[in-house]
């Protein structure tokens, strides 16, 4: 597969840069470029070693894809297709383990090179931001998930300086560099990545053996693409981020959704369960006219009859004996009888446990020929 190569895009909006920030944490994998001056007046000390090696050691993770970019006036780069991976190919740092961590060491040259010369910083800030932003274009060709990016600088020239950089601002620019004219296509097409990328830098001195100085930069990038939209026929205008946003997060939303359906419903259930029932009880033709209240609890029972010790409440019914309990096991209602004496549900005589289907009941007590009637009304 072919790619185009990038170009600085159009600004992002807030909704689509959380969602690209979602696409990467979802995968939780980084791009990270260690990038090393060659260049005599860097020369690495046993300061700048310990740190790069704390850099690999402890602070790259499983999922890293590493990058080792010397550079001088020219930038080392692997020769690659056009548009395909201008940093060349990766050490996959896939599981933490002290073999990947010799990879990364063993690619790092720890002493400098004494034929290299004329440190060329915008031409490496050039290759390197935008190489790291045609990496993560090409993924959104591919419909793959993106990622943040980091580069690790180790350079005593300065960063991030204005376009045309001069010998008062950085000396050691080759002086056929076209990046010492400021409206250079280089110079512009540098500035114009620095500023369409989300960049954030952090930086640390070393003095050397010879007590020079040099820095050592990590820089930042939050995980982006480049927005590219085109007018198209009918009114309307074709772009890239949201239809590829909408293959990355549709699955994920949905199974984000469906948890979040379900949490609902149970803590909707586990609500209602620790809701206590109330029951209005309404006797009729019995000598105890007035209304009773109870209230029944999940996995709790109402005793007919008799008081139990064991239930929470009791209905009065003739008779010396418990008749029957009113039995709730969650959303459910049960009438279970103890055969000591009849007890009826909706006119049918209960010998069984009975699921009660209704929230409105009748209950009919027998006694000394006569049926005591009971109407029991739950609210849930």
């Amino acid at each position: 597969m072919i790619f185009t190569q990038v170009i600085p895009g159009q600004p992002l909006s807030s909704v689509q840069k959380i969602g690209l920030n979602l696409v990467s944490v979802l995968h939780g994998k980084r791009d990270v470029v260690l990038a090393i001056d060659l260049t005599e007046s860097v020369g690495l000390n046993d300061e700048g070693r310990i740190r790069l090696r704390q850099i690999v050691e402890d602070s790259l993770k499983p999922g890293d894809s590493v990058y080792v970019v010397p550079f001088d006036k020219n930038v080392a780069l692997e020769e690659v297709p056009p548009g395909v991976n201008p940093l060349g190919t990766p050490i996959q740092f896939n599981i933490k383990s002290q073999e990947n961590i010799d990879k990364v060491l063993a690619k790092i040259p720890f002493a400098f090179d004494p034929n290299r010369y004329g440190t060329d910083i915008q031409r490496a800030e050039l290759s390197i931001y935008q190489g790291l932003a045609q990496i993560n274009q090409n993924r959104l060709q591919k419909s793959q998930p993106i990622k943040p990016q980091s580069v690790v600088w180790v350079t005593d020239a300065p960063l991030f300086t204005q376009p045309g950089i001069t010998s008062q601002v950085w000396v050691e620019t080759p002086a056929i560099s076209p990046f010492r004219i400021a409206n250079s296509p280089e110079s512009q097409q540098r500035q114009a990545w620095i500023k369409a990328l989300p960049i954030k830098e952090r930086s640390r001195s070393i003095t050397t053996n010879n007590n020079k100085e040099y820095k050592l930069t990590v820089v930042d990038i939050a995980p982006t693409v480049q927005e590219i939209c085109t007018p198209a026929p009918g009114g309307e205008e074709t772009c890239l981020v949201t239809p590829y946003l909408i293959k990355q997060l549709w699955l994920p939303s949905l199974i984000s959704l469906l948890i979040f359906a379900g949490l609902l419903f149970g803590l909707i259930k586990l609500l209602r369960l620790q809701k206590k029932w109330e029951l209005k009880v309404d006797f009729e033709a019995t000598e105890n006219p007035e209304d009773q209240k109870c209230r029944l609890p999940n996995n709790k029972r109402i005793a007919i009859g008799e008081y139990d010790a064991s239930c929470t409440d009791s209905i009065d019914c003739p008779g010396s004996e418990v008749r029957a309990y009113l039995e709730r096991k969650g959303e459910r209602l049960y009438l279970v009888p103890t055969n000591s004496a009849q007890i009826y549900y909706n006119n049918n005589e209960i010998t069984s446990r009975t699921f009660i289907s209704s929230s409105t009941f009748r209950i009919n007590c027998p006694y000394k020929n006569r049926d005591y009637q009971i109407v029991i009304k739950v609210k849930k």
